[in-house]
């Protein structure tokens, strides 16, 4: 990914990828003969990804994190299959998915409150599962929210790359999305599931009130700027992704209005193009951008389940 102002025209512009010829790790072995444990996807849905904790440690040489948008997700349904927590799952956005298991698997889907359905009888989110072999898992789109975590007994066994196993979206690390026919590898279950009945998940929420401490450039901005960030509503923009959650409302007038050097970036930095409207930088952000700063927040986990419109206000040491 180029640094600076490459991406000045779009913050959250999808580095191009190369084209990647099939690899049996995905699709399979010749003839379709399964050789080793699989999982096989039949409908990816609109943006299904393989995402454990991420890969941090790397920002110097301009690689994000990256991994599961809600970390703590990803963790609940590993324990519930027996997994480490640091297993890779699978992300899903908004239309859910349908996969098939050649063979018996244990999985659990975490997340926003969706249908699940182990061929025709009903799952249960936050429970772990039991799948005879040749079971059709069906992950519905969620009625509320937009992101579920689906774990497998033996996590995702794809190949790492710098010791993380995440899609990175924005610079094309790990393994590409998933795509309809698809076959992924798993690794050997090295637990039982969790003894649990069921898990209580929070709904997503109407509104979301983000904690924001100042950043390294809101003196560029005027005390009006500040003012609407801490004191009016925004929304959250179709054009978000895993990159960032694009925000509409009050545009941030600037009182510097000259050009700045690139500068680092880091999660949850809130960046402010030409436009005036803000963005908050998710798992895919880059590591550099030549925008101003205004603020950085605490915890980005919130937006993870935010759909577009929805309501963010911020609130932090001023007013």
């Amino acid at each position: 990914m180029a640094a600076g102002r490459a991406h000045r025209d779009d913050p959250l512009r999808r580095a191009r990828r190369p084209a990647r010829p099939a690899h049996p790790r995905h699709r399979g072995t010749p003839g379709g003969r399964v050789t080793a444990a699989t999982v096989e996807v039949l409908r990816a849905g609109a943006l299904t990804t393989v995402q454990d904790l991420g890969r941090p440690g790397w920002a110097h040489l301009g690689v994000p994190r990256s991994g599961a948008l809600d970390p703590a997700a990803l963790r609940l349904a590993n324990r519930l299959v027996g997994n480490p927590e640091a297993a890779a799952g699978l992300e899903i956005t908004l239309t859910g998915c349908e996969l098939r298991f050649p063979r018996a698997a244990t999985v659990a889907v975490t997340g926003a409150g969706t249908t699940v359905r182990v061929d025709d009888r009903p799952g249960d989110v936050g429970r772990p599962l039991s799948l005879p072999a040749g079971t059709l898992l069906r992950i519905g789109p969620p009625p509320d929210g937009l992101r579920n975590w689906l774990a497998i007994g033996g996590g995702i066994a794809v190949g790492p790359v710098l010791g993380s196993r995440s899609t990175d979206t924005l610079s094309g690390l790990g393994p590409a999305p998933l795509r309809d026919g698809d076959r992924l590898p798993l690794g050997t279950p090295s637990g039982p599931p969790a003894p649990v009945d069921l898990t209580v998940g929070a709904p997503a929420p109407a509104e979301l009130r983000l904690a924001l401490r100042l950043g390294p450039r809101h003196d560029w901005f005027t005390p009006d700027a500040l003012d609407r960030l801490l004191g009016t509503a925004y929304a959250v923009s179709p054009l978000s992704n895993r990159v960032g959650a694009r925000l509409t409302g009050a545009p941030l007038p600037r009182a510097v209005a000259g050009e700045l050097p690139s500068e680092g970036l880091v999660l949850g930095a809130v960046q402010v193009p030409a436009d005036g409207q803000p963005l908050v930088f998710l798992a895919d952000h880059p590591t550099t951008g030549g925008y101003p700063v205004v603020g950085v927040v605490a915890d980005v986990t919130p937006l993870a389940q935010a759909r577009p419109g929805t309501t963010v206000r911020f609130h932090g040491p001023q007013r």
